[in-house]
């Protein structure tokens, strides 16, 4: 996958789609955004676009798979 930033923008963002939802979890200051569902909806589609986007970007736009 090499070292191109792109090639990980999609796993960025579903990490931290998950971090978002870990920290509402156990951070007790963040609890209350836990019962929030735009804040658990939100990290949800980020985690889901996340991964579409990091399997995307990697199969169709990729100068290393172009390459190859």
């Amino acid at each position: 996958m090499g070292t191109n930033i792109k090639n990980y923008t999609g796993a960025i963002m579903a990490l931290v789609g998950a971090i978002l939802l870990i920290l509402a979890t156990f951070v007790p200051a963040m609890s209350d955004l836990c019962d929030q569902n735009w804040y658990t909806f939100g990290s949800f589609i980020l985690i889901i676009l996340g991964l579409i986007a990091h399997v995307m970007i990697n199969k169709y736009f990729s100068d290393e798979v172009k390459d190859a």
